[in-house]
């Protein structure tokens, strides 16, 4: 099958962490040292209770709560912004996401919750990693030689086992030009799909021809926004 990547190919496994105790100062120094922008709260097994942001500590040196009301009730609010350590300022409960879930879960996860990072978590709660939203798009931000070569050897040669030469593969820009003489029409829809699939594909044009797929020469299929042939 073709490899798709997850949280656990993109994240970041050293993991600047704090603990409940640690002091506001030693938080902002952290960050900063570490050109972080943010950081997870762990107990002393090493599982994640919160996070804090540098945007949480830049509203408590201002003395306000968060403006948009993501803090909660005035009470929580106003409370943080006296907080004189991790544990007071964090957000808690920290969202977590698993090293096994896929790029687009993990994007839908950080919108719904409105934030821009994640502790990872294994099976057994403890900290593995955090991803951040720059994360998620790296995974789509490839170059076009490595978009070409996993279509080639991946797609082409080890999933459907086509002869090298078989179809030719242009990459510019993500855009994908796939050329070439298939065996067997049924094969169009599957290459088609398979190639949409690769991470980092923006858009996708196939030219087919030959006998063997009834003279339909110059044929383009569909993009990514257009639905398969059944």
């Amino acid at each position: 099958m073709l490899h798709r990547r997850t949280v656990g190919d993109v994240m970041t496994k050293e993991v600047v962490t704090l603990r409940a105790d640690t002091p506001l100062q030693q938080v902002a120094a952290l960050l900063d040292a570490n050109d972080i922008v943010a950081a997870p709260v762990v107990d002393d097994d090493g599982a994640p209770v919160g996070i804090v942001s540098a945007s949480d500590v830049l509203r408590h040196e201002t003395g306000i709560p968060d403006p948009q009301g993501r803090d909660g009730n005035d009470e929580r609010a106003w409370s943080k912004a006296r907080a004189r350590s991790a544990g007071a300022l964090m957000s808690s409960p920290a969202f977590t996401a698993h090293a096994d879930w896929t790029i687009p879960r993990a994007a839908r996860e950080l919108r719904r919750r409105h934030v821009r990072q994640l502790p990872v978590v294994d099976d057994d709660g403890m900290l593995a990693g955090i991803v951040s939203r720059s994360d998620l798009l790296d995974a789509f931000i490839r170059s076009d030689a490595e978009i070409r070569g996993e279509i080639e050897q991946d797609v082409l040669g080890r999933i459907l086992g086509l002869d090298e030469g078989t179809v030719a593969v242009e990459v510019r820009d993500g855009v994908v030009v796939l050329r070439g003489h298939l065996p067997e029409p049924r094969l169009v829809p599957v290459v088609v799909g398979l190639c949409q699939g690769v991470d980092g594909v923006v858009a996708l044009e196939a030219h087919w021809g030959g006998p063997s797929l009834g003279g339909s020469r110059g044929r383009a299929l569909p993009s990514l926004d257009s639905p398969l042939p059944e």
